[in-house]
């Protein structure tokens, strides 16, 4: 039959795949979405960004390449810094609906 849980909203007993409330509207969030850490591609972003390791890590494999291919300008090092601290800054559903 499934399992229930509870309404974030209104505490209402919902089916679990429900994504809205029937009774009060509230969207329910999803549990592990994705399975990529925010933390991970922060950390390898900042130690290993400029050779594109945190690209790859996310599944963006071109993205990683042209890291790999322009490492010696040092510019890949300049952006990654800026992605490891958006990544810290976002939040973790966000980056799920993003990398999930």
């Amino acid at each position: 039959m499934g399992s229930m849980v509870f309404c974030r909203g209104c505490g209402k007993e919902i089916h679990e795949s429900a994504k809205a409330c029937p009774q009060c509207g509230a969207t329910q969030g999803v549990q592990s979405q994705g399975t990529k850490s925010r933390v991970t591609a922060a950390l390898l972003a900042f130690f290993l960004g400029a050779f594109g390791a945190h690209k790859f890590y996310l599944g963006k494999i071109g993205q990683g390449f042209l890291y790999l291919i322009f490492c010696w300008t040092f510019i890949p090092s300049i952006i990654a810094f800026i992605e490891f601290i958006i990544y810290l800054c976002d939040s973790d559903e966000s980056f799920a609906k993003k990398y999930g």
